[in-house]
């Protein structure tokens, strides 16, 4: 079992910047694939960005060029950083890991953390 805690949303003007912060409760998340994804009320869950175990990198096209996914596996964190944030990235923000092994799969989600564009 993992936990993962995030932390960094808040309220932030128009044009600002936030860094989202994932942390597994425990080592091993190199092993793992991990994605930021978001929901805004009354839309589904979306996938903002992707990163593997090799550490590529992958995003939604509405985020392309704004946003950075980076981990740190030393620190079982993974990050989100969101420049340039509009009213429409208000969403509550998740973390996600994920494995497969062989016929296992690992899936793991933190509790979200409120991110609120707003002028």
């Amino acid at each position: 079992q993992v936990q993962l805690v995030e932390s960094g949303g808040g309220l932030v003007q128009p044009g600002g910047s936030l860094r989202l912060s994932c942390v597994a409760s425990r080592s091993g998340l190199s092993l793992y694939a991990m994605g930021w994804y978001r929901q805004a009320p009354g839309e589904q869950r979306e996938l903002v960005a992707h990163i593997t175990t090799g550490g590529i990198t992958d995003y939604a096209d509405s985020v392309k060029g704004r946003f950075t996914i980076s981990r740190d596996n030393a620190k079982n964190t993974v990050y989100l950083q969101m420049n340039s944030l509009k009213f429409e990235d208000t969403a509550v923000y998740y973390c996600n890991a994920n494995r497969r092994l062989g016929d296992l799969h690992y899936d793991y989600w933190g509790q979200g953390t409120q991110v609120t564009v707003s002028s």
